[in-house]
């Protein structure tokens, strides 16, 4: 999607609408306007309203960096702030984030912003990263381009090619929900490394008991042994900055006993914090 400031309103809330696969009848009862007006505001035949904007947007569940966008394009103020992790309004957020990073230890955990840029991590990440090659680790570190790179972890996942599915799946579905180019050129790149360097097939088979039997696990080989991974996501529930919505928590649990026992021997001393950039 073009930067929202250089089109019209109009086109915007009918380019959302349509991605979100709505008529204008279905998108006007939800947000309890006419189906006219809407058709109106579409068209240019009618200008929104700040407040209209919101609603709209709202029920296209539009992410916030693209509401601001479609503020702009209104003529209004944007509405949400965007303001570094660092800084001192989001001191309470950054300090749950540490939190929850720290006490996922001995399990590796980490966060990433929209770009899949790592923004922290805590002790156990790095531990998991040797053998990855020196460029990959330079700031900012992208870490599908970390995971999936011929030169980066990849050579050390044994499912490789169903790993990569999930990843490659999480990331279309979210150029999706926010048309976001630079998504969708990542997308683009890390695709092509399947093609250009060879889809390694695996004759490992998913172990169908416990959690990978109803999960796709990250099996990891380490000089310790292999590990096996399964991966959830934490988000802040009603964020109303936009770094804050598009943090993510990317924490990893054992999937088996001896994956749990394995990572006991990967926390480092003394406790730190390993910082992405």
């Amino acid at each position: 999607m073009d930067n929202g400031m250089k089109r019209p309103i109009g086109d915007l809330l009918r380019e959302w609408r349509e991605r979100r696969r709505l008529s204008q009848l279905a998108l006007a009862l939800d947000a309890e306007v006419s189906t006219r007006h809407l058709s109106f505001l579409e068209t240019g035949r009618a200008r929104p309203s700040r407040e209209m904007v919101l609603r709209l947007a709202e029920q296209l569940e539009v992410p916030l960096r693209e509401r601001n966008a479609m503020l702009l394009a209104a003529g209004f103020a944007p509405a949400y702030p965007e303001r570094d992790l660092d800084d001192p309004a989001l001191g309470v957020a950054r300090a749950a984030v540490d939190r929850v990073l720290a006490g996922h230890e001995p399990f590796p955990a980490l966060a990433v912003d929209r770009y899949w840029t790592l923004v922290t991590a805590n002790r156990v990440v790095p531990a998991l990263l040797t053998g990855v090659a020196a460029e990959l680790l330079q700031p900012p570190i992208n870490v599908l381009r970390l995971s999936l790179h011929p030169d980066g972890l990849a050579a050390q996942i044994e499912n490789l090619p169903e790993w990569r599915a999930h990843l490659l799946a999480r990331l279309s579905r979210q150029v999706e929900l926010t048309a976001d180019p630079r998504l969708s050129d990542l997308l683009q790149e890390l695709g092509e490394y399947a093609r250009n360097h060879g889809a390694r097939n695996t004759d490992q088979p998913v172990l169908d008991l416990g959690l990978t039997s109803v999960a796709v696990p990250l099996r990891l080989h380490t000089e310790h042994g292999t590990l096996s991974l399964i991966s959830t996501t934490m988000v802040f529930g009603t964020p109303v900055d936009v770094t804050l919505s598009e943090l993510a928590i990317e924490a990893f649990f054992p999937a088996d006993a001896a994956t749990a026992d394995l990572l006991q021997r990967f926390v480092p001393e003394p406790a730190g914090r390993s910082r992405g950039n």
